[in-house]
């Protein structure tokens, strides 16, 4: 199936780029998604654990599940003042 991954501030330069259309297996999850961009770029790796995720615009965890035709984002840990 295809998926759209975006990734946005320090994470779009991490990943060298803003937008990728991938192919991944049927029921892939977020997580094997996530590992397959940071095994490429290991500077991914250090948000892991801070990460924010969207799918279809709506926040999910790395354990959720993609479908055909999904848009994925990931975005770095944020704050404000």
């Amino acid at each position: 199936m295809k998926i759209t991954v975006r990734f946005f501030a320090a994470l779009r330069d991490l990943a060298g780029g803003e937008r990728f259309d991938v192919e991944v297996p049927n029921d892939e999850k977020v997580e094997a998604v996530w590992a397959r961009f940071a095994g490429e770029s290991p500077g991914l790796e250090a948000y892991r654990d801070r990460l924010l995720v969207s799918r279809n615009l709506e926040y999910v965890d790395l354990d959720t599940r993609l479908a055909d035709g999904d848009e994925l984002a990931f975005f770095p840990p944020v704050s404000g003042g």
